[in-house]
């Protein structure tokens, strides 16, 4: 029997017209990575960041981690070490350690930190020296005046957004998806995030997400800025909010 072209004679025209075809094109990792997003393992090591040069956030890294299994016991899973890997090559070295968790569902709105920039030149020159020009001066780079974070996943699965607000940098996006120590693999792996570089989380699947970061400063309530974060703010329920004002 062969089948009509019109796939779609069968229903009515209300339906018809209502309806669209999913696209299960994935286009390439440059296209991936902005929109639908991928996973860590596919943004490791440094041939992967050359090839992504006009899709990568600069002084973003994302580097792998290797989690070892401990059977009957658990699992045990290097952070990092001070003069080795990705922090070692290019000089960070938090401040303060600090650990959260995300409940399953759960997500963190865009937080960004302000980058800083010395008073004798613009923050556009200064930023392009940084990342652009001299961007593997690492020695530059202001840590002790600005918020670098470093990220680790312990626990679930976060699906990570980053998007690049610095004075005259492209505004890129990245998104892609970390497994904590739970899930060994290949999409273990740690980030840095400068300051200038907006990042939210969401912690995907039915598991929470705990996650430690390291930051190369001390905490500073005036280095926490926040954009499109109402995703944090539980709505309370139209009775409780009238009960509240009467």
């Amino acid at each position: 029997m062969k089948m009509k072209k019109d796939l779609w004679l069968g229903l009515n025209e209300r339906a018809r017209k209502s309806l669209a075809a999913r696209d299960y094109k994935t286009g390439s990792l440059g296209q991936q990575i902005s929109g639908s997003g991928v996973d860590a393992g596919d943004l490791v090591g440094p041939r992967r960041k050359a090839e992504l040069k006009k899709e990568w956030i600069p002084g973003v890294e994302i580097f792998p981690r290797t989690v070892h299994a401990q059977r009957h016991r658990g699992s045990f899973g290097e952070l990092a070490r001070e003069s080795e890997g990705i922090l070692g090559k290019i000089g960070l070295r938090p401040r303060q350690w600090s650990a959260a968790r995300m409940f399953a569902n759960s997500a963190k709105g865009f937080h960004i930190h302000p980058p800083s920039s010395p008073d004798d030149t613009t923050a556009e020159k200064w930023l392009r020296r940084l990342f652009v020009t001299q961007a593997e001066k690492y020695s530059l780079r202001p840590y002790d005046r600005e918020q670098w974070d470093v990220m680790f996943f312990l626990q679930g699965r976060a699906e990570v957004f980053l998007r690049d607000a610095r004075a005259g940098l492209p505004e890129r996006t990245m998104r892609f998806f970390i497994d904590g120590d739970n899930h060994r693999g290949r999409n273990n792996a740690g980030i840095v995030i400068p300051p200038g570089v907006a990042h939210a989380i969401r912690a995907e699947g039915s598991e929470d997400l705990i996650m430690v970061y390291g930051t190369t400063t001390t905490f500073h309530p005036e280095f926490e800025g926040r954009i499109a974060s109402e995703i944090e703010t539980a709505e309370l329920p139209p009775g409780w909010r009238k009960f509240l004002t009467l």
